[in-house]
């Protein structure tokens, strides 16, 4: 089988750390770098809103339901960390919020391609330097998977690699402003096809055999199946994965129907964010409520073999 190399645009490199809570901007420069621009030290948050004095990370926020979900949750007060692929994408998103009515301080962008390992790892690195909890971790970055088997530089197919890997590198790192956040909550994007897929233990990359459907709800159950482990006992974390429903974004075409406005899905993620909606960890929910799943997301020794099988995939970053 023919199998293609990913494109990518981001190498890893260490940020200037501003203060808590600054806005940064970035810019380009040196091919393959983040850069820090500058960061303005933000005004009080009225402690009227409901998320104010939280920290949020949104992935895959230059769009879609990631924007959408970040323009909601700096609307319940919170300052929200937007992640996009590159600095011009999350300069435009930071652009965008604004003329939405979100107020510049309240967000800090910052740009990693999450079709390299290292690049993530830089985006978890300099969030914990920046913020001393993190209260709100957002996994929502995803891409459809190509129509043929297409490789990251770290090895892995790539859908796999940005709807997982990253999310469950993300976790990891970041569990120590997540701990002191003192009650963060993970909420994990994913989608109704992870029902419909099974992992391919053998060939997680579906070197072998490849389907495009197939290997993107494959990344979905991953991260699924993951979820319950991105909250470790004693840590106060809570983690849930939803369906957001089918919402009119860059994955539709996967789909092949009609979707609704992102804003509705942004929605169901943000209404998971709020102190007073119960969550129950481990749990993946669907229109408010707790949904089922598949069988292999209850199943102890999928997630033990699971968590063993990424550890070995990100090791390199």
């Amino acid at each position: 089988m023919h199998v293609r190399k990913a494109r990518t645009d981001l190498a890893s490199t260490h940020l200037a750390v501003p203060a808590p809570g600054a806005l940064i901007l970035l810019r380009g420069g040196t091919p393959g770098c983040l850069q820090p621009l500058g960061w303005v030290m933000p005004d009080a948050v009225p402690s009227s809103r409901v998320l104010s004095n939280r920290t949020a990370l949104v992935t895959g926020a230059s769009s879609g339901i990631g924007w959408e979900s970040a323009r909601l949750l700096a609307e319940h007060g919170a300052t929200v960390i937007v992640h996009a692929r590159t600095t011009g994408e999350g300069e435009d998103a930071v652009e965008r919020l604004v003329s939405a009515g979100v107020q510049r301080d309240q967000l800090i962008a910052l740009a990693a391609d999450f079709t390299r390992l290292a690049s993530v790892s830089v985006l978890a690195g300099t969030v914990a330097r920046t913020v001393p909890a993190l209260d709100l971790l957002i996994n929502n970055a995803a891409v459809m998977a190509p129509e043929r088997c297409t490789l990251t530089d770290d090895g892995n197919e790539v859908s796999l690699q940005v709807n997982f890997l990253a999310a469950h590198l993300l976790a990891k790192q970041l569990q120590a402003p997540l701990t002191a956040a003192k009650g963060a909550r993970v909420v994990n994007v994913s989608s109704s096809l992870h029902r419909t897929a099974a992992m391919n233990w053998t060939d997680p990359h579906r070197v072998k055999k490849y389907s495009r459907v197939a290997a993107y709800a494959q990344s979905q159950l991953a991260l699924t199946m993951a979820t319950r482990d991105m909250a470790p006992e004693g840590s106060g974390i809570t983690a849930v994965s939803l369906n957001p429903g089918l919402c009119d974004t860059a994955l539709l075409p996967l789909y092949g129907r009609v979707g609704a406005p992102p804003a509705e899905g942004a929605a169901a993620v943000v209404r998971l964010c709020l102190p007073d909606v119960p969550l129950v960890n481990g749990e993946y929910y669907d229109g408010g409520d707790i949904a089922p799943t598949a069988q292999a997301v209850h199943e102890e020794r999928s997630r033990r073999r699971l968590a063993k099988l990424a550890d070995q995939l990100v090791a390199s970053a």
